[in-house]
Parts: structure tokens; sequence; C-alpha cells
């Protein structure tokens, strides 16, 4: 339960830091509206984040074998089912592109956290450099489900 808050705290700071910059007022970008966090895919809702790793608390990143960097990013995606509110396994893969199409390569791998809120996470990290927007293509397809799904959203990574 505290690793689960961790990450959604760990999250929402991501999202309100990704409007930083270097801290000279000259190079600060104008704020952006935030972008989805979450897509409904029928019987399903698809939870998803990238943010940088120094983000990340150093207990957490080290019980997951995360490295902290600012030049490195952490893509999270769960899936919950809307019946009963409650995580589910899925087979998750990623196809990660920056705006020159450059391919980024992001393994994802499961994390179960047990005990009586017991939830599944699929975590995976790239390299990132100085302003350099990624575009996430996610396939979800929930244990049980036929076909997969898409998501696809954008992020910007500020390195400086």
């Amino acid at each position: 339960m505290i690793l689960r808050a961790t990450l959604v705290s760990v999250s929402l700071l991501g999202l309100l830091s990704a409007c930083g910059g270097s801290g000279n007022p000259a190079d600060v970008p104008e704020a952006l509206p935030a972008g989805a966090t979450s897509a409904d895919i029928g019987r399903y809702i698809v939870h998803f984040n990238a943010q940088s790793t120094d983000q990340l608390p150093p207990l957490v990143a080290r019980e997951y074998n995360i490295v902290r960097s600012k030049d490195r990013a952490m893509l999270t995606v769960s899936v919950i089912r809307k019946q009963d509110n409650l995580s589910v396994p899925a087979e998750i893969t990623v196809k990660t592109v920056n705006l020159t199409s450059q391919l980024k390569n992001v393994t994802m791998r499961r994390i179960d956290e047990a005990g009586p809120t017991a939830a599944i996470y699929y975590i995976g990290e790239t390299s990132v450099a100085n302003r350099e927007w990624l575009i996430f293509d996610i396939s979800v397809r929930p244990d049980g489900a036929n076909l997969p799904s898409k998501v696809r959203f954008k992020r910007q990574f500020y390195t400086d």
C-alpha cells in the first residue's frame, strides 16, 4: 500500500514538474495542459505515466532496480477491470519513438505488489535527452481478451 501511494504521488509529481526547465526564465517553456493519464478500453481502464527516474525516492528505485537519473524516463502501466476495480495481468508491449522517428527501446517488466490491496504494474525505462518528446504506443491485451487495445500518448522530458 505504501509503495502504491508512493508511485501515485511520484507520478503526480512528474506531471507537475513536466513544465520545468533550466531555471533561466528565458528557457522555461509555456505550460501546456496535462495530457491524459488513462484510457477506457471497454471492460478495462489503462493507467499510464512517463516521468524522469530521478523523481523516484531512492528506496523505491532500489527496491525495483531502477536507475535514478534525469537522463532516464520510466513508463508505468496498469490495467484495472471496471467491474471490480482490481488490477489484472495483461500482455503489455511498447513501441516508443522520438519526434525524429528514432526508436527507443522500452522493455516492460511486471511488478506484483502483495498484500490486502494487491496490485499489478508494468514498468520500463529508456534514455532521454533534454527537451526530447517521446511518443509511446502501448499495446494492451488483458488476460482473457482476444485482441489487444492500443493506447498512444506523448510526453516531453527536461534533463537540465
